[in-house]
């Protein structure tokens, strides 16, 4: 049990599993810190002037008001932070948005690619293999059609 466990974990390691794991955990750190700016740095700032001015990060509703007796604090403020969270919604549009174009740009590409008629993108050699067999098989049939013709 324990040598299929490292078996296993060597197969995965070896066949660029990992490798595509830990390249994906990159680029999607990256892309945070791009997101980030986006949403701060670009449409944060229209939204805030649209609002007449309105800081969305620091909106909340009040629960309850600290109390503070004799310079100490009796109660802490109790506070629904609902700035933050349309934040985090405005974050997630821009993300599932590109996220959406750009799998939709890839999924362009790949068809382009896996069309064996068009030549200004070379076709992956498995899909002209497949091409060439259903060609093959085309005609093999055709063939076979025209000798059951002849028979009868």
């Amino acid at each position: 049990m324990k040598f299929k466990l490292l078996e296993d974990f060597k197969d995965f390691a070896v066949k660029g599993n990992m490798i595509d794991i830990a390249i994906g955990v990159i680029i999607g750190t990256a892309f945070n810190k791009v997101v980030n700016v986006l949403v701060k740095e670009v449409l944060m700032p229209p939204l805030t002037y649209l609002t007449a001015g309105a800081n969305w990060e620091n909106k909340k509703y009040i629960i309850r008001e600290a109390v503070i007796t004799d310079g100490t604090t009796k109660f802490e403020e109790v506070a629904i932070g609902y700035g933050k969270l349309i934040e985090a919604g405005v974050d997630f549009l821009v993300i599932s948005f590109t996220v959406f174009m750009v799998v939709r740009v890839m999924n362009s590409m790949k068809k382009k690619a896996e069309d064996p008629k068009n030549k200004t993108v070379a076709t992956p050699k498995n899909i002209e293999l497949m091409n060439k067999t259903n060609e093959l098989l085309e005609k093999q049939n055709a063939f076979l059609m025209k000798v059951l013709a002849e028979k009868k």
